[in-house]
């Protein structure tokens, strides 16, 4: 079977909007079993990479980046838009699993799913901790991806892993722990693909070591959807995510720490100014639309 199917662009920002309040500290990281890993990502922080979940990537376009972030249930190979010595890694949702995928079933018959996303019902939270769903990733979503030519993976929804033990300590104790024993196992399965993960704070620290890179999405910009405009965040939402990808950067210091902002491309001096603060910052950006679903220009380059 495929890849889970990516979030829309809502579901997306309903995560980072959600999450965005979960204020915790990260604490000292887990004795490492392993030294950190070498690094996997160009040196430095001036190289490109982009994110295209659309099915039509431009590949003249996507030979410009260094690296390039896929949905790899397009019908395409990821060689004939990979630039030469570049990168693609593949998506994967590794905290919940939509309804219409072809395991749902088989995955809810045997407990591995728990309760519908409230504001998305067509999803259910995966049960990190559950045997059928680890197995599900290790053995068929991550060789799957692989199998297509794919460098590595990009790790979404691990935010839920927090969110419910949060919300039902009980219930859900040990949900974050077990989030990060699967990325472990997939670092110790799968030793040569690269490895990042989209936020998913909460278990940074005790995987920072297994992983080569993390991004923090919507650092200093998002959509309002309310106004439907893009919208500057505060100094202290940026200071919040900055510091937990600097204390991630402490534990690996091969660790890529990349960027992910929201703007309306044709304020091209305001994507500039993002580019700019992000870079400034010792950060590696990419500024987008939204809907992720096309790659969008870095103005003048």
């Amino acid at each position: 079977m495929g890849v889970m199917a990516k979030p829309s662009a809502a579901r997306r920002w309903w995560r980072v909007v959600f999450h965005a309040g979960l204020v915790l500290a990260m604490g000292q990281t887990n004795a490492c079993a392993k030294p950190a890993r070498d690094p996997r990502f160009p040196a430095g922080t001036d190289w490109r990479w982009a994110i295209d979940y659309g099915p039509a990537t431009d590949a003249t376009l996507a030979g410009q980046y260094d690296v390039l972030v896929l949905e790899p249930d397009h019908d395409r190979t990821p060689a004939s838009l990979r630039r030469p010595g570049g990168l693609a890694i593949g998506y994967i949702s590794l905290g919940e699993v939509e309804k219409s995928r072809p395991a749902a079933a088989a995955l809810a018959a045997a407990g591995a799913l728990l309760a519908a996303n409230p504001h998305w019902p067509d999803a259910r939270y995966a049960d990190l901790r559950h045997a059928r769903w680890r197995a599900e990733v290790l053995d068929r979503l991550v060789p799957a991806i692989l199998a297509k030519g794919y460098n590595g993976i990009f790790m979404d929804t691990l935010d839920n892993a927090e969110a419910m033990e949060r919300a039902n300590p009980i219930d859900n104790a040990g949900m974050v722990d077990a989030a990060a024993s699967l990325v472990r196992a997939i670092h110790e399965r799968f030793p040569a693909a690269i490895i990042v993960m989209n936020r998913g704070y909460a278990l940074l620290p005790k995987v920072a070591d297994a992983i080569d890179g993390v991004l923090g999405e919507a650092m200093a910009t998002r959509w309002n959807f309310r106004t439907r405009t893009y919208d500057t965040l505060s100094e202290g939402d940026w200071n919040w995510q900055a510091a937990r990808l600097r204390a991630a950067r402490q534990a690996n210091p091969a660790l890529a720490l990349m960027t992910l902002d929201y703007w309306e491309p044709g304020d091209a001096a305001g994507v500039r100014a993002l580019y700019d603060r992000e870079r400034a910052a010792g950060f590696v950006p990419y500024v987008s639309v939204l809907a992720l679903d096309r790659i969008v220009p870095e103005p003048g380059r």
